[in-house]
């Protein structure tokens, strides 16, 4: 299988693929085989479920002192987002105005490039927010 064949079939990763719960409902991002509350009872019962859209900032951060790979973009803002359909996610925060950044704010969930994988120039993609329209 080609690298990028291999990155395009992560599908939590492209697609937003998680699982909820059969048993109790919760939902989980990213998927896992069992529900941590329900355990043994939700055994085979985890159905997979599209997560990514639209939620809100319940908390936000401005990096200044990046990991190596992200000094380009310093500073940027990371956000922790709890999604319409009740699972958090973080990710960075892209096109916005950085005075209107606050709890509460709706963002939607975007694909975006992260970064590129060795000098052959492998990109590989994943999720970014943005305020919503």
């Amino acid at each position: 299988m080609s690298i990028p064949r291999f990155w395009r079939e992560i599908r939590q990763r492209y697609k937003g693929i998680g699982v909820e719960c059969g048993n109790c409902g919760r939902v989980f991002f990213p998927p896992r085989s069992i529900c941590p509350d329900c355990r043994r009872e939700s055994l085979g019962k985890m159905n997979e479920r599209e997560i990514v859209g639209k939620g809100k900032v319940i908390t936000y951060t401005e990096v200044h002192e990046p990991m190596p790979d992200f000094r380009m973009q310093a500073p940027y803002t990371m956000v922790m987002v709890e999604m319409d359909e009740g699972v958090r996610m973080t990710g960075q925060l892209v096109d916005f105005e950085p005075e209107k950044v606050g709890y509460g704010m709706e963002v939607e969930a975007v694909l975006r490039k992260l970064g590129e994988e060795s000098p052959s120039g492998i990109i590989y993609y994943g999720y970014k927010f943005r305020p919503c329209p």
